[in-house]
């Protein structure tokens, strides 16, 4: 048999093979991850509340709860509680000015006039506006550094033991919560259509100089063992979202758009979670 020959049978046996694995077949798979951490000591979860701030169109503290106690009601073998949610930006104003620390807005409380009572002993508490809420009337968070001083709360044993033992001793879900807007200038790349000489149409890349505006959200959540009232884990996140000027997308559509890059981190940290995909099998 001579070399070329040999050649012959050894491409001819290769596109046997070959054609004998046409048949292709896709296969789902699902991986599972496990939970971040163990909750098998708790039946219950109560998201609380959050320290909230950032855009005034959104009330972050109350739509976080909402959407955080929806997922967990389908995609979590616990008990979620239904109760009101925390104002944890007026509980932890209060602690601190119980405290001395600082007054609701972040200046050091006022001396006491000579001869007179002291700021403190006037425990009254003042009625809010009509219309208004107490926390409606508190500087508002803008960024980091106005949450610092609040993030004091979470660290108070008592308080979170407390809410614990009201509600039988649950796993509970608390933290900070940022939605601002964001603006950003520079240039993007967009692919554009184009004709060429001979008439036929192409997609090619331009560099355009653009001025985005969008938003950050950078949630913080933490997780108290509501039996003892400590911090057993605790996770941050930042997501970002531009949109081109010709683009309007109301501050509340942008919020959910990016807690739904976040949920599944989110969950994952309470419960097993299952990832789906697929292989590619011949036969």
């Amino acid at each position: 048999m001579t070399a070329r020959t040999a050649a012959a049978v050894a491409s001819l046996a290769l596109a046997l093979t070959v054609s004998a694995c046409n048949d292709v077949y896709e296969v789902p798979i699902e991986t599972p991850i496990q939970p971040k951490m163990d909750v098998s000591p708790f039946q219950r979860v109560l998201i609380a509340g959050f320290l909230a701030g950032g855009s005034e169109d959104v009330d972050a503290n109350l739509e976080t709860v909402r959407l955080l106690r929806s997922q967990l009601r389908s995609k979590s073998q616990l008990k979620v509680i239904d109760a009101d949610v925390l104002p944890l930006i007026e509980l932890a104003n209060e602690q601190r000015t119980d405290k001395g620390d600082t007054n609701t807005n972040g200046a050091a409380p006022a001396a006491a006039p000579a001869g007179g009572p002291s700021p403190a002993s006037n425990t009254t508490p003042q009625a809010p506006a009509k219309g208004k809420s107490n926390e409606g009337q508190q500087a508002r968070i803008k960024d980091e550094k106005d949450l610092e001083p609040l993030e004091g709360i979470f660290a108070n044993v008592d308080f979170w033991k407390k809410i614990g033992e009201e509600y039988q001793n649950p796993l509970i879900v608390t933290g900070s919560v940022l939605f601002t807007a964001h603006a950003r200038s520079g240039f993007v790349q967009r692919e554009q259509e184009v004709i060429d000489q001979l008439g036929r149409r192409r997609v090619v890349p331009v560099r355009t100089y653009m001025e985005r505006k969008g938003f950050i959200l950078q949630p913080k959540f933490i997780f108290i063992d509501g039996r003892t009232g400590t911090t057993i884990y605790s996770e941050g996140y930042k997501e970002e979202v531009l949109y081109s000027p010709q683009q309007t997308t109301p501050a509340l559509s942008s919020y959910f758009e990016l807690m739904d890059r976040l949920v599944p981190s989110f969950l994952s940290t309470l419960s097993a979670q299952k990832i789906k995909g697929s292989r590619i099998l011949m036969k």
